[in-house]
């Protein structure tokens, strides 16, 4: 089973993609590592955002979503778009929707110890870790 875990930073929902394999926690590669929302007052830009969440998800066979949750208040809270983006995510058929604080991705990534493959980019490692935790969580 693939999982697909998701960052939400600004406006860019931030992808990586995890499987349990023979070896453990696998990265499986993919062209697409981010999808922005271009001014989310537009109805137009949301609706396209939205295709876009829609046909990535199918077109990888994605039945399991892992988001990074963010905080709601204070200093590190998350804006606007953000949350608009989330929930285009959690409207998605035939997708279940997993919000994992980012006190158990970091609780996850040290118990299991699993490695951030090379094949990521940097700004890729917080989804990883969602995708990984919602695999070992199962």
């Amino acid at each position: 089973m693939t999982i697909c875990g998701i960052e939400i930073k600004g406006s860019e929902a931030i992808f990586a993609l995890a499987t349990q394999g023979a070896n453990g926690l696998e990265h499986v590669a993919n062209t697409t590592k981010k999808i922005a929302l271009d001014d989310d007052d537009d109805a137009a830009n949301v609706k396209t955002f939205a295709r876009q969440i829609a046909a990535f998800v199918k077109a990888n066979a994605i039945t399991r979503i892992a988001i990074k949750k963010r905080s709601k208040k204070g200093e590190f809270a998350g804006g606007p778009t953000t949350f608009k983006i989330e929930g285009i995510i959690q409207l998605l058929d035939d997708c279940e929707v997993l919000l994992l604080s980012p006190q158990t991705l970091n609780a996850q990534y040290k118990k299991h110890a699993f490695e951030l493959p090379p094949s990521l980019n940097k700004y890729q490692h917080e989804a990883f870790k969602a995708a990984c935790a919602a695999l070992l969580k199962r």
